[in-house]
């Protein structure tokens, strides 16, 4: 099991761009840290998510 944004997800195995891609983020609008580091945006195909991770998405959003 994985936990991403908190919540617990059958997503090991699975490369992390193709999650984000599967549930919809925008990768241009997106950080990702993985275990309390950043996953910088070109190793997002290069990632597989592995049991026991710890995955938050963050989206920016602007305002003013």
């Amino acid at each position: 099991m994985v936990r991403i944004n908190g919540e617990d997800v059958d997503a090991a195995g699975v490369v992390l761009g193709k999650y984000l891609d599967d549930n919809g983020y925008n990768r241009l609008t997106i950080a990702v840290e993985r275990n309390y580091e950043i996953v910088t945006k070109d190793k997002y195909d290069d990632v597989t998510i592995e049991d026991g991770d710890v995955i938050e998405v963050v989206s920016f959003v602007g305002g003013g």
